[in-house]
């Protein structure tokens, strides 16, 4: 397995006429956990900017270990080895891909007509019985075949959400609500690990499928560790495609549109797609994006300080939301 270790892409997009050098920002998570005042507030300010203005950000110094990538990396690609009659073994019986294996092809963008070039696996919150979400969360699925299977991705998904929790917090600053006032919101929140496998594009596939197709996450922040392959686009604020790259270990973080919702579109939802890039026609691509939700019961309501002349869209609990997203993708009927 090959993996990603490009620069972060550089590209130029036009901006009233003009020529602009445009780069995802890359950020230092140390500066804001253990920076000086005035590398907090930097820091701060650039996540902010970034994450609005542009779409995303790259995370550097964040405290997920390199090792602990490579191996959920090396698992990964063992697990989507197996047999499709031992993978199946493991979807969900509480349906919604909330838990355990979805099979190639079952998943498809917003609004898409065909569905997108992938399989996935999700790993969930796990919660006592006797906790008031419990409710919400269905139990977790592990592989009987790897035994190391559980705890690989039971200690990633702390580590990206401890990364997650700092950023949310750090975000709390300029959207002037209390420092613990997102960080509440998600510490019992429906966050999924995604661990997505992208099969080779074989002879015959619809010319109108992509890996995945052009669409924005649901939740609040997307983190993800750079992927084993190219592919990974967005759309930026002047509506130009771009590549994005990153070296090996760090993070790319991007917003969805519960976040945009809260916000009432201050930071809008980054649009995104996978494409088919030539070599994709021999190689597997394994990414796997951690994507921070809310706790069901939360509301999003606009923020005062993002109201302006008004509220655009409704308040909806997120647990509402996000069942309304998962028929839209195909996920629930």
């Amino acid at each position: 397995m090959t993996l990603n270790t490009s620069e972060t892409n550089t590209s130029t997009a036009n901006s009233n006429s003009t020529q602009t050098l445009r780069k995802v920002p890359t950020l230092s998570l140390r500066d804001y956990s253990h920076g000086t005042p005035a590398e907090k507030e930097k820091f701060i300010t650039s996540l902010f900017s970034g994450i609005k203005d542009y779409g995303f950000i790259i995370l550097k110094d964040h405290g997920v270990s390199s090792d602990l990538l490579a191996q959920a990396y090396q698992m990964l690609e063992t697990f989507f080895k197996l047999p499709t009659e031992n993978k199946t073994k493991y979807i969900s019986p509480s349906g919604g891909g909330q838990r355990g294996y979805t099979p190639f092809g079952e998943e498809h963008a917003k609004d898409s007509p065909v569905m997108d070039l992938k399989e996935f696996w999700h790993v969930g919150r796990e919660l006592p019985a006797f906790h008031r979400m419990a409710k919400f969360y269905p139990p977790n699925i592990w592989p009987v075949e790897l035994p190391e299977f559980e705890r690989v991705f039971s200690q990633l998904y702390s580590s990206l959400e401890a990364a997650g929790l700092l950023m949310l917090e750090a975000l709390s600053f300029p959207l002037a609500v209390e420092k613990n006032f997102l960080t509440d919101m998600v510490k019992e929140g429906n966050s999924i690990l995604r661990l997505l496998h992208y099969p080779p594009i074989g002879e015959g596939v619809d010319p109108r499928c992509l890996r995945a197709a052009p669409h924005e996450d649901i939740n609040f922040i997307t983190i993800l560790p750079a992927a084993t392959a190219s592919g990974l686009q967005l759309k930026d604020r002047d509506g130009q495609w771009l590549d994005v790259k990153s070296d090996m270990g760090t993070l790319i973080v991007d917003a969805g549109d519960m976040l945009a919702r809260l916000t009432n579109d201050v930071i809008p939802s980054t649009t995104h797609q996978v494409v088919n890039t030539p070599e994709g026609k021999t190689q597997s691509r394994y990414s796997m994006p951690f994507f921070m939700h809310p706790h069901p019961e939360s509301l999003l309501s606009c923020l005062p300080s993002c109201r302006g002349t008004g509220a655009k869209y409704p308040d909806i609990s997120a647990g509402d939301f996000l069942m309304q997203r998962l028929r839209e993708i195909g996920l629930i009927k």
